[in-house]
Parts: structure tokens; C-alpha cells; sequence
């Protein structure tokens, strides 16, 4: 199967008016760890929502693993992992208490090997020497691994994770973000809801940006930004004079940094060597010249206008 999700068209409209998803023709590559990428509103939950069952289309339809959603949610849905807006964990029960009444809500599930599925998925998120302790005690991040270790009680061979790393601090977000890595390296296709664009380069293969409901692109992570022009960068000691010659040239949005200035080339075929002799030429010194690649953010902002969270 070349795709573990497929949308046509998929359109959201709540009462009143509100369009929160406007024709959304998704294809998401199985084995693939899949960036749905837009700012906070774009529409990322309210799909994942659809193509979950949860709520009902207004028009246009999803596929999950080849089948049609919402109608054969009942055989498509024990083999997919869901963590949809956090974690709610019972605080006054221990993590592995809370995996058991998971397991135990699921009427598929064997209860006679329930300690071993408990024990695996604990071991799956890292969270074995703390599963004594009481949930309310944990960490941001080890709810976040808890509710990661819920979806995965059972196998899976697609999870779905909307926003993992909201609010978690660096060492959590990492901690996250090497899970998706292993969990793909085991085959299992993520598909990963983030409004954060160093989240999606870092562990994403594929991806799609949606901006005010609408997909604005999608593909391979590393093509998204290929047809963007990196901004040019220079490195001086007299960067002054330099920012006030590349504007001069038609260099724009220039940016002084210390030594470092920055800017967009005026047009796709100008002359880099042009520009680095006119600085020279005008008595700047120049220890280095060049273009940086372009990076997703840059891609976003050309598709859109629109900037948000790189990191969080």
C-alpha cells in the first residue's frame, strides 16, 4: 500500500460558518514519519479528528490503511496509535496501573498476557524504573511517554500524534523526538502534528503545511525548501559598511548580527561573485561569502507570508 492516509477534498464547516478545513487532499507514504505542519487554528486537530471518526466531515472523504473513515473505523482502528490534544492520565493511580486499565478498556485485548503488553510498552517510552509512581507525580514529558506507551499496548502500524511536545522543556521534547526515531525504524508510520518547524525538519521525512485550513504544500522534507533561495551571508569585520553596500546592490531585508550580515538576493540569476568583488572593490573585508541552505522555515514564509514558532 503506497499510502497509510488519503483524503479528497476533506472539508470541515462547524455551525456558523467557520471553515476549518477547506478541501484537504493529503497522501501520507507508509513507513514515512509524516510533519502536519501549521500554526496554532490552521486546522491540524480538527483533521486528525476526521480521520480518526471522531467528529464527521462536511464533505470529502479519508482512507486509513486502505479503508474508508469514518464507516470501517471499527477494523481499522485497533491498528492505529492515537495521543490526541495530551495526555489525561489518572493521577492517583501509578503509570502501570493507568496502562492496565487501558488495556483492560480494550475488548480485543487478551487479558491473560496484559502484564507482558503493560511491561513492553513501559519499556517501549522509557518509563520502567518510574511505573510505581503515582501519575500525577510525573513530569510533563513522562505524561506525554505514558500516553505515547497507551497507543502503543498494542501493535500499531500507524501512530498518530498530535502536538507530542507542546510545553515540554528541551531534554523532554528530545525525548520524544528519539522515540518517534525508533518507532520509525520499527516501521511504524507517524504521522506528527506540530506548529513547531525545527520539530518537523529534525525528525521528519515527508510533510505538509496547512495555513488558515487549507494545505498549502507537501512532500519530502528535504524537497519543501529545495525550490526556496537561501539568504546570502557575510561574514566582516566591518559589517556597517557592508549592510549599507549589499542594500546598495539590491540586497534585501538586511540584518546585522556582530560580524554577520544577512540578507535576500534581489533576484534568482544574480551574480554572487558580482556582489562579493563589489564589497571588495568598496574596501570591505571579507573573511566569508556565501549562501546558506535554505531551511523550512524559509520555504514557509515563501509559500505563505506567514511566520510561527521555529523551536517554540
Amino acid at each position: 500500500m503506497a499510502s497509510v492516509i488519503e483524503t479528497s477534498g476533506l472539508t470541515k464547516r462547524y455551525r456558523g460558518g467557520q471553515l476549518a478545513v477547506d478541501h484537504l487532499d493529503l497522501a501520507v507514504p507508509a513507513g514515512s514519519v509524516f510533519g502536519f505542519l501549521g500554526p496554532n487554528g490552521s486546522g491540524k486537530t480538527t483533521t486528525i479528528r476526521m480521520l480518526l471518526g471522531l467528529i464527521e466531515p462536511t464533505a470529502g472523504s479519508a482512507t486509513l490503511l486502505g479503508r474508508p473513515m469514518p464507516r470501517a473505523a471499527r477494523g481499522v482502528l485497533p491498528q492505529v496509535g492515537a495521543l490526541i490534544e495530551g495526555p489525561a492520565p489518572y493521577g492517583f493511580l501509578s503509570g502501570r496501573d493507568n496502562l492496565v486499565r487501558y488495556d483492560s478498556a480494550d475488548p480485543t485485548a487478551d487479558p491473560r498476557s496484559r502484564g507482558a503488553r503493560v511491561d513492553a510498552a513501559l519499556d517501549r517510552v522509557g518509563l520502567t524504573a518510574a511505573a510505581a509512581k503515582k501519575a500525577k507525580a510525573y513530569s510533563l514529558g513522562m505524561k506525554q511517554r505514558l500516553g505515547i506507551a497507551a497507543a502503543l499496548l498494542q501493535p500499531r502500524r500507524l501512530l498518530v500524534l498530535d502536538e507530542p511536545t507542546n510545553g515540554l522543556d528541551p531534554q523532554g521534547m528530545r525525548e520524544i523526538r528519539t522515540l518517534v526515531r525508533e518507532l520509525a525504524a520499527d516501521s511504524t508510520t507517524v504521522f506528527l502534528s506540530s506548529h513547531l518547524l525545527d520539530e518537523i525538519e529534525q525528525v521528519c521525512t515527508h510533510a505538509a503545511v496547512m495555513a488558515q485550513g487549507r494545505l498549502i504544500t507537501q512532500g519530502p522534507v528535504a524537497d519543501l525548501a529545495a525550490g526556496t533561495r537561501g539568504r546570502l551571508v557575510v561574514s566582516t569585520p566591518d559589517p556597517a559598511d557592508a549592510a549599507r553596500l549589499l542594500k546598495e546592490q539590491g540586497v534585501t531585508d538586511v540584518s546585522v548580527t556582530d560580524d554577520r550580515v544577512t540578507g535576500e538576493l534581489p533576484t534568482a540569476d544574480v551574480e554572487l561573485a558580482d556582489l562579493n568583488a563589489a564589497l571588495v572593490r568598496a574596501g570591505v573585508r571579507v573573511r566569508s561569502f556565501g549562501v546558506e541552505r535554505a531551511s523550512l522555515e524559509d520555504a514557509f514564509m515563501a509559500l505563505t507570508g506567514e511566520g510561527f514558532d521555529v523551536a517554540g
